[in-house]
C-alpha cells in the first residue's frame, strides 16, 4: 500500500523471520523507537537485545503478514508466527507510528498462542484480507468508534444492533458466531472496555487499541473489525493480560 507498510513488513520479515534484526532496525526505525511490548526495552538497542535472544531460542521461524494497512502515519498488521516447526504458533496484532520519512518510531503489540480449536470453527487468520471501500474509511471508523464507546465502554448492549450484523463472523476462539453470542459472552464474563487508546482504519477494516476488563482482570487488546454496508460483519482480536508494572522494561502497553 505504501512505504510505511513496506517498512513494517521489512522489519518483521527481514528482521524477525530472517534474523537480520540489526540491519532491519537500523534501516527502518527513526531517531527514536518507543516500545510498548513490555519485555522489550525502548530504542534500537532494546530491539536488538530482545531479538538476539529470540532468534537463538527459536532458530526456525515461519512468519507471514496476513493483513496490513496504513492510516496516515500509523500502520496496522496482523501476523502468523510459526516457530520451530510448529512447536509454537502465535497470532500477533501490531500498530506502529511513523515519522515524516515513514520510519518507525513507536510500537504497540498483542501476541497470543493460537488455540487448537475454536467455538466458531474459525481461525485467528481466515477471512477476507483485501482492503476495499476506501471511500468509506472515515464513515467506518466513526461507526466502530461509536460502537466501542456506546456498547463496550458505556455498556449499553441494547444499541449493539445498530452497529453489528446479527450474523457476525467471530474469530475469538472462545465465542461462537453471531452478535447475540458475543453479547452473551460479554455479559457472562463482565467484559467492559475502559478506554480507546488508538483507532485506525482503511476502507472496510478498522483496528482499535484499547484497555478493558474481563472477569476482573485488566486486559490490553487490539480488535480488528470488518465493516460492510454500514455494519460490523467480522471481528478478530488479540489480547494480553496487563501484568504488574514490576514486570515491564518500558512504559507499558499503552
Amino acid at each position: 500500500m505504501g512505504q510505511r507498510l513496506d517498512n513494517v513488513t521489512g522489519l518483521y520479515l527481514e528482521g524477525i523471520r530472517d534474523g537480520n534484526y540489526v540491519d532491519a532496525i537500523n534501516n527502518y526505525a527513526g531517531q527514536r523507537y518507543t516500545q510498548h511490548s513490555t519485555p522489550v526495552r525502548d530504542g534500537r538497542e532494546g530491539f536488538i537485545e530482545f531479538f538476539a535472544d529470540f532468534t537463538t531460542r527459536n532458530p526456525l521461524r515461519d512468519i507471514e503478514i496476513v493483513r496490513g494497512f496504513e492510516d496516515g502515519h500509523f500502520v496496522f498488521i496482523q501476523a502468523r508466527q510459526k516457530l520451530n516447526n510448529g512447536e509454537f504458533t502465535y497470532v500477533t496484532a501490531d500498530i506502529f507510528d511513523t515519522d515524516d520519512d515513514a520510519k518507525l518510531i513507536e510500537h504497540w503489540d498483542m501476541i497470543a498462542e493460537v488455540e487448537p480449536t475454536s467455538v466458531s470453527g474459525r481461525t485467528p487468520f481466515d477471512g477476507p484480507t483485501e482492503v476495499t471501500d476506501l471511500d468509506k474509511t472515515e464513515v467506518n471508523k466513526r461507526l466502530v468508534f461509536e460502537y466501542v464507546t456506546k456498547v463496550l465502554i458505556e455498556g449499553d448492549r441494547t444499541l449493539a444492533a445498530s452497529f453489528v450484523h446479527p450474523d457476525l463472523a467471530q474469530h475469538d476462539p472462545l465465542i461462537a458466531d453471531g452478535r447475540d453470542a458475543y453479547l452473551a459472552f460479554a455479559n457472562a464474563h463482565a467484559v467492559r472496555y475502559q478506554q480507546i487508546h488508538n483507532l485506525i482504519g482503511s476502507g472496510n477494516f478498522v483496528a482499535v487499541l484499547a484497555a478493558a476488563d474481563k472477569d476482573g482482570i485488566a486486559q490490553a487488546l487490539i480488535d480488528l473489525y470488518r465493516v460492510e454496508n454500514g455494519l460490523i460483519v467480522e471481528h478478530w482480536v488479540v489480547s494480553e493480560e496487563i501484568t504488574d508494572p514490576s514486570t515491564w522494561v518500558n512504559s507499558g502497553k499503552f
